[in-house]
């Protein structure tokens, strides 16, 4: 009788095993893959912001491959989910700061279950030549669904996002976050599949040509691709320059009363150009062409309230310079998180309404059921915001200016848009008050510094608490705020109006790659029931 091959997805039994010495060394091996990838998974977390640790994905993800490599899917669905839980447990421990861990473990526990989902996939298409490709493709699809759904979707914890220090940041400006996130998965697959072949060349003393072609490509492939890219990265002006200010003006106390604060914040963000303005004019700083504050930086309405107003046109007059304010302002019975454009001379000019809104943050999901489980969360979001639907573009002293307000950094589209409306320059204005000290400043900050170099742009970031930082188009931070500190950043930045292969392809690059993983998975699902079917003959 013929031995026939295992269908793809099934554990390969047909090879001879070494025998443990003792039950207890049995049940230790049967161990030893949920412990790889809970491992590795933490690993992953650690080549995350504020370290910058890059590199450490790569052998994250070589790790992942062993622990999948020729399993059954429903072995790769817990092993994915204990990587999930191994990453993203400490990486959003943050969204627990404020609230307690209940939110915080829920969150991890819906978001794990993508990746949960991706190890399946993995664990499937790892019996097909060339895995490696279809198993990247496979992490870019599960990111793409986490960014999406449910609620809009949560992109914390791209892979790109990890990479703002890293060698591969240039293929972000080839196809954007997409690109760069499987280029490094496809790199950390290949090397394990490069390892392996290694060691059974050793073992046997036979090179799988086929093999080891694969797993050297998967591993050259990126590396040079992003060396390819580096013209890309390029930080020097094409439409002359801006002086621009960033103004961080600190809140009274961290944590969620901040809301019960407005009025001091909005004095501190005052008080901080006005004493900027003075700088100016004893000639110890240069002056700004135009002036950034954070989000919620006047969370009194300054459209229904006369003090507010009053406070910024007098904080506008002195810098002499337009002034965009965060402000939470209600109109025609909506409640908006607005940007403001501030002329010193005519007052509020323009408008833009964040679109991307956070759920449980700034709108409410499943309200009543929230409400019946604890009546506490539903009175912390006692009124959803509504979402804008216009790009938000300001033309500021002749500059324009693209507004991506905090939470939007982590989407790919909502930073696209205002650069194909034309800014040459992106803001993020952000409030991380309500995280304190957190990695999460840190992590956002990393954001900003892959969108700078995703599109080509300037990107400043002023954040009511910090850090607040200008960014150069190539992904350097020339300038930086502490935490907690009122403090300004002046700086002639770069204008530039041309698109990077990532700006005009938008979409379409994430599109190719789930396709790419739809082909490997149907592949594979297709193989393991014709290996069935022979084996059942």
């Amino acid at each position: 009788m013929t031995a026939t091959a295992p269908p793809v997805g099934e554990p390969d039994r047909t090879q001879p095993r070494n025998t443990p010495a003792s039950p207890a060394a049995a049940r230790l091996l049967r161990l030893l893959p949920a412990a790889v990838a809970a491992l590795c998974g933490v690993l992953l977390y650690v080549s995350f912001p504020p370290r910058t640790l890059w590199w450490l994905a790569l052998p994250a993800f070589a790790g992942l491959g062993w622990a999948l490599r020729g399993r059954g899917w429903k072995a790769g669905l817990g092993l994915g989910y204990l990587f999930g839980l191994g990453f993203l447990l400490p990486l959003l421990v943050w969204t627990g700061v404020e609230v307690g861990p209940g939110p915080w473990l829920a969150l991890v526990a819906i978001e794990a279950v993508f990746v949960a989902l991706v190890g399946a996939g993995v664990a499937v298409v790892s019996r097909l030549p060339g895995w490696p490709l279809w198993a990247a493709a496979l992490w870019t699809a599960g990111e793409a669904a986490r960014a999406r759904v449910p609620f809009e979707g949560f992109p914390w914890g791209k892979i790109a996002f990890g990479q703002a220090d890293g060698l591969f940041l240039p293929l972000a400006a080839v196809g954007g976050t997409p690109v760069l996130g499987f280029a490094v998965v496809l790199c950390g697959f290949g090397l394990h599949e490069a390892v392996r072949a290694a060691v059974r060349a050793r073992r046997t003393g036979r090179i799988r040509r086929s093999a080891a072609a694969a797993a050297l490509l998967s591993v050259a492939v990126p590396v040079l691709g992003a060396l390819a890219a580096r013209p890309l990265v390029n930080a020097e002006a094409e439409d002359g320059t801006a002086t621009v200010a960033v103004i961080q003006g600190n809140v009274p106390r961290a944590g969620l009363d901040f809301n019960a604060q407005r009025r001091a914040v909005l004095d501190y963000h005052a008080r901080e150009t006005e004493r900027l303005a003075a700088e100016v004019e004893a000639g110890k700083a240069d002056r700004p062409d135009f002036v950034l504050w954070p989000e919620n930086s006047s969370d009194i309405d300054p459209f229904a309230n006369a003090d507010a107003r009053a406070v910024i046109d007098r904080a506008a007059r002195a810098i002499g310079a337009p002034i965009s304010v965060g402000g939470v302002v209600e109109r025609d019975g909506k409640l908006l998180n607005e940007q403001i454009l501030w002329d010193p001379a005519k007052g509020p000019v323009d408008t833009y309404d964040k679109r991307q809104i956070q759920p449980f943050g700034e709108y409410l999901p499943l309200r009543s059921l929230i409400g019946a489980i604890n009546d506490e969360w539903t009175s912390m979001v006692s009124q959803d915001f509504s979402r804008g639907t216009e790009p938000g573009v300001f033309t500021m002293a002749g500059t324009e200016v693209g507004l991506v307000t905090c939470y939007e950094a982590a989407f790919d589209w909502a930073v696209r848009s205002e650069v194909t409306d034309g800014a040459q320059l992106i803001s993020v204005p952000s409030n991380n008050a309500t995280f304190d000290r957190s990695e999460m400043t840190y992590q956002q900050l990393a954001m900003s510094r892959v969108r700078a170099v995703e599109h080509s742009r300037t990107v400043t970031v002023p954040v009511t608490s910090g850090v607040s930082a200008i960014i150069m188009p190539d992904g350097r931070i020339t300038q930086k705020t502490g935490m907690f500190v009122a403090d300004s950043l002046v700086q002639e930045v770069p204008l530039r109006s041309s698109q990077t292969p990532a700006t005009r392809l938008g979409v379409a690059p994430e599109i190719v790659l789930v396709l790419v993983a739809a082909g490997g998975l149907g592949w594979a699902v297709a193989a393991g029931v014709r290996g069935r079917r022979a084996g059942g003959v």
